[in-house]
């Protein structure tokens, strides 16, 4: 029967890989090949001669930050939050770099599909919104936190509870599990489909009238490769311009 040939791995053994040396497996190789692919591309950008038209890398790298600045940072933040540019490109490349390789062979495995590099990612953002929040309003960044203009003196224990949960400790929480979740949930769909798709066309001969049933979850497989592509940019996107709300909201509340 299909149901004896088909196993499905234990979840912890698609999520978890053994390290390739002490301490460092590959999502950690992962991360790092993410962050020095976007440190080369940037660097070899730089240093094209700016008097000629831009191609290649440099076309690549000047379209992104284009993207960045009227995508993001002018739809969220006005011309006062361009210069967040560099630290939202930053976080946009590298989530994306992390996210694409669920898509690669041999690869097949996103980083941010592990709760690790959200969760840093999120804390960060958390960490610089506030920040910004205090250096531009100063205490009163706190109380306009919890307690909005407006709200009614009755009210304000009941809405300053769910300010302050909603605001500081929700935020970071959901960021984290908004992209940890979108990517393990594609990452267990692809392998799901690719292990059905291995077991029909291995069926035994007895079973051979099942391999033709293959072509069902191999489309089902490239199906949701593509739409991996999309959501590994997707998440990138939805990750960068929350934090851009975040950090306009906290320099200039009356927005």
């Amino acid at each position: 029967m299909l149901a004896e040939s088909f196993k499905f791995p234990l979840i912890n053994s698609i999520l978890r890989w053994k390290d390739l040396f002490s301490t460092f497996n590959k999502v950690a190789m992962i991360a790092v090949a993410a962050s020095l692919i976007g440190i080369v591309v940037f660097l070899l950008a730089g240093s094209k001669d700016g008097s000629k038209a831009p191609k290649g890398v440099r076309n690549l790298a000047e379209s992104t930050v284009e993207f960045i600045e009227n995508g993001i940072v002018m739809q969220t933040m006005g011309k006062d939050g361009l210069g967040w540019t560099p630290f939202l490109l930053s976080l946009f490349v590298f989530i994306y770099l992390c996210n694409a390789p669920g898509i690669i062979p041999i690869l097949q495995m996103p980083a941010t599909a592990r709760m690790a590099i959200p969760l840093f990612l999120a804390l960060l953002v958390w960490v610089v919104y506030n920040g910004v929040g205090f250096k531009h309003q100063g205490v009163k960044y706190l109380t306009h936190t919890i307690w909005p203009p407006g709200v009614p003196t009755m009210l304000k224990p009941l809405v300053g509870l769910i300010e302050f949960v909603s605001n500081i400790i929700v935020r970071p929480f959901s960021l984290t599990v908004r992209l940890f979740a979108n990517m393990l949930a594609g990452h267990i769909l692809l392998v799901t489909f690719a292990l059905l798709t291995q077991s029909l066309i291995t069926a035994e001969t007895k079973q051979f009238m099942l391999k033709p049933m293959a072509i069902l979850p191999f489309f089902m497989l490239v199906f949701l490769t593509a739409f991996e592509v999309l959501v590994a940019f997707l998440q990138a996107y939805i990750f960068t311009i929350l934090t851009a709300v975040y950090i306009g909201g906290a320099a200039h509340p009356e927005h």
